[in-house]
């Protein structure tokens, strides 16, 4: 997608070169309306929404409305109605169930170009999925937790919602990788979305299960969860945490030796790309094919693993990325 963001700069250095400097009579371009729907609300998409934003500057011709979910299909479904109204062009959501949007999501697709990003509903008619390659990012997890267990051991992973396609996915990848290892997956928790049930989640299983090895939590605010539940029961380097995704606590979890890895996924790319895929299928009025969309109508953005020693100054970057909104 990065050739979307150099050719959109390209144009629009050039709009400036001729108008001069001292040209006041261009007229206000007409800007078109996007936007962007997560799932649930958390840091990681407000590192998305400051890559939308960055896009929004950029191309100087869309307008970009981010708006949250609180984890349901009905939810979704009523921002989703109100922005068509509204005159959105464009939608890019992050489904809360990959089955049951499905009828939903074709109707949305009938009226405007839609893609998924983040979780995917892959029998819809979305245009394409951007995102992460969740069963590859499972595995990554997986091979975390082979590294933090060397001898193996029971794990209790933890999750928002386990319907969603990136949760099905990043389960799937995780078993994967600990297949044979001696690791047992004792159980997959789910919280709905709610912070304060994913701590008593994490606690619930520190008590009925004593034995425990190791916690895993698949979305972003679970492996904070897990620190306080592990913190709070005096199990700080008895219980090792595995975690996904960049929520400040978990980064500096990392680098204070209380939480032993993460993988990151990159929502700003995520924004940033959404934003430009929608631009040219919209503004452009290009083709898939002819925006950059694979046969598969899959495009994947690299996610990697960080240690000890890396979440801080990973932190400073979303740090960064989170103050970029407000200007």
């Amino acid at each position: 997608m990065q050739y979307i963001k150099t050719i959109a700069s390209i144009a629009l250095l050039s709009l400036v070169a001729c108008s001069g400097p001292d040209d006041t009579s261009t007229p206000s371009i007409k800007k078109t309306k996007l936007c962007f729907i997560t799932n649930v609300s958390a840091d990681f998409w407000t590192y998305a929404e400051a890559g939308t934003k960055a896009a929004e500057r950029d191309f100087g011709d869309i307008e970009v409305l981010f708006r949250t979910g609180d984890g349901t299909t009905t939810k979704q479904k009523q921002i989703v109605d109100d922005l068509l109204v509204s005159g959105v062009k464009g939608v890019a959501i992050s489904p809360t169930s990959a089955k049951n949007q499905i009828r939903m999501i074709n109707e949305w697709a009938t009226d405007t170009p839609l893609i998924t990003v983040d979780s995917d509903s892959p029998d819809s008619d979305r245009i394409c999925y951007l995102g992460t390659d969740n069963i590859e990012a499972g595995r990554q997890c997986g091979e975390l937790v082979k590294e933090a267990l060397p001898n193996g051991g029971k794990i209790m992973v933890f999750v928002g919602i386990k319907d969603m396609q990136n949760s099905i996915e990043r389960f799937k990848g995780l078993k994967q990788a600990v297949a044979g290892s001696g690791i047992e997956v004792v159980d997959l928790r789910t919280d709905g979305g709610d912070a304060s049930k994913a701590r008593a989640n994490a606690e619930d299983a520190l008590t009925a299960h004593p034995d425990l090895a190791g916690m895993v939590g698949l979305w972003g605010y679970n492996p904070p969860a897990c620190l306080e539940a592990v913190r709070a029961a005096g199990l700080i380097g008895k219980v090792q945490i595995i975690a996904f995704d960049e929520s400040p606590k978990t980064l500096e979890g990392i680098d204070a030796g209380e939480i032993y890895g993460t993988v990151i996924q990159n929502p700003y790319q995520f924004g940033y790309d959404s934003m430009a895929l929608l631009r040219e299928l919209v503004l452009k009025g290009k083709s898939p094919n002819e925006a950059g969309i694979p046969e598969n109508k899959i495009i994947h953005v690299a996610t990697r693993v960080l240690r000890e020693g890396e979440g801080l100054n990973y932190k400073a970057q979303c740090d960064t990325w989170k103050a970029s909104i407000a200007n």
